[in-house]
């Protein structure tokens, strides 16, 4: 639920905001894992105003980790 609407309003919301336009039942505690967890595995990033934009592209990373000179 909180991914659709990040991808649906990507750089339109800070974070008290995107929990605001949540549908009502979600507890701000448990935003705030799945938030920290969006963040922490790369799939949203904030601007240094604090607005949220989702950055995850699965096409490109297949597309990168199929190149062997990537590779670590």
């Amino acid at each position: 639920m909180v991914e659709e609407l990040i991808k649906e309003h990507s750089g339109e919301y800070k974070k008290k905001a995107l929990w605001e336009s949540l549908p009502k039942g979600m507890m701000y505690q448990t935003f705030c894992v799945v938030f920290d967890y969006l963040l922490d595995s790369g799939k949203i990033a904030l601007d240094k105003e604090g607005h949220i934009a989702w950055i995850w592209n699965p096409e490109l990373v297949k597309k990168y980790l199929s190149k062997p000179e990537l590779w670590v």
